[in-house]
């Protein structure tokens, strides 16, 4: 099949700024898709059927797709795969049968105004997305390329540096980048009175902490009072082990089974770019705990199923590693995460008592892997001194799938 699709950036310039190309696609298209900015863009008398993006979205490329083979142009803005929408097409449609025509995009033109080398910075974007992402990227010296869901998009971001301790950032608004209305606009964060911004602008954060901030390492083993918990919390020593026999990789998922306050799938969540995870929790006040958590570590988009395992990993995307936190008594539990994990697959599972430590080692002669027992004392005043007090020791069983 012919590349009947075309997806084409589009900068501020617009039409004018299109290559022939570009404009003899969209000439020629019989559907033309995009924003209502987009399509203000191309010549009225283009008498091609004009569609804006419908919510939920997927009801826009079961559109795109009814006119397979006949010629349909979908605008975007810059680069249509850098969180545009391009992502989501090529997912639905073969690539065989797209033609992708991206404009310079707004991270770059950003990072060239500014000096910046783009691979040095944090690209995100808020639109559409909570701002409670950021929080997982803050550090010092950290400069990060956001792109805005609106106008008041800095504002919101301002005002959340601040509140997080990061107030003396270096806070930077770009509009109209490539265009006769360019504007630049900087403060920092704490001070930014700038109320009428732009609908069309990108962030630019240099950040800079203050008296209060707090910086948390991505990697695993945050300290304990991280999280807010009743007492359902993977140690941080644990945690760390438990993470690295996880061993997570860019766009894996997570199944946190028995998840009790979710430290187990934020740090997972955490530990690099499009990482996924979903939370398994069958109390309600623990569930509560993770999405607080959550928030308050930059991890907004973690998946919470509040149900008992295993009927809760019933409809669940495959994971491609298992933690089992808690459950190991459910009966079918070890075995149902087992069958949904593919070839290489990873499953940790810990145990406190005697009885759960039974079951590892009858899962271990069963499936194979290893036992891990794990100890920590930590050092604690006795009077004027100090003494080591002991963690309950923790059996630990990881096996690989073949």
């Amino acid at each position: 099949m012919n590349r009947w699709l075309s997806i084409v950036g589009l900068g501020e310039g617009g039409w004018a700024e299109l290559p022939a190309l570009a404009r003899d696609l969209v000439a020629a298209a019989e559907l033309v898709v995009g924003g209502e900015r987009h399509l203000a863009m191309i010549p009225k008398e283009l008498r091609a059927k004009r569609s804006t993006w419908a919510t939920p979205l997927r009801r826009t490329v079961e559109e795109i797709l009814s006119h397979r083979g006949r010629p349909v142009a979908v605008l975007a803005t810059g680069d249509p795969m850098h969180y545009g929408v391009g992502v989501t097409l090529v997912r639905a449609i073969p690539l065989s049968e797209i033609l992708l025509l991206p404009a310079i995009s707004a991270f770059s033109l950003a990072a060239n105004r500014l000096g910046w080398p783009v691979a040095d910075c944090e690209c995100l974007t808020l639109h559409g997305r909570p701002i409670d992402r950021l929080a997982g990227f803050l550090g010092r010296g950290t400069r990060m390329l956001i792109l805005s869901h609106d106008g008041s998009t800095p504002a919101k971001v301002a005002a959340e540096l601040t509140r997080r301790g990061w107030g003396p950032s270096r806070l930077i608004v770009l509009e109209h980048m490539g265009g006769p209305r360019e504007r630049i606009l900087e403060s920092n964060a704490e001070r930014w009175m700038e109320a009428n911004v732009a609908e069309l602008n990108t962030l630019a954060i240099e950040c800079r902490p203050g008296a209060h901030a707090v910086s948390l390492p991505r990697l695993p083993g945050l300290p304990d009072d991280s999280f807010v918990h009743d007492g359902q919390l993977t140690k941080r020593e644990i945690r760390a082990a438990t993470l690295a026999a996880l061993a997570p990789m860019p766009g894996e998922r997570l199944w946190d089974v028995g998840a009790g306050c979710g430290s187990i799938a934020i740090e997972w969540l955490r530990s690099g770019r499009d990482m996924r995870a979903v939370a398994i929790e069958s109390d309600a006040k623990r569930c509560q705990f993770i999405r607080e958590n959550a928030a308050a570590l930059g991890t907004p988009d973690i998946d919470i199923a509040q149900a008992a395992a295993p009927e809760a990993l019933s409809g669940q995307e495959a994971p491609d590693a298992v933690f089992i936190g808690g459950g190991l008594s459910s009966p079918g539990l070890v075995e149902r995460c087992w069958a949904a994990l593919p070839s290489g697959g990873r499953l940790v599972a810990n145990a406190v008592t005697v009885e759960g430590e039974g079951r590892l080692t009858q899962s271990r002669h069963e499936l194979g892997g290893s036992l891990t027992r794990i100890s920590i004392s930590r050092a604690e005043a006795i009077g004027s001194y100090l003494g080591w007090r002991p963690l309950m020791p923790v059996t630990q069983w990881t096996a690989v799938k073949p």
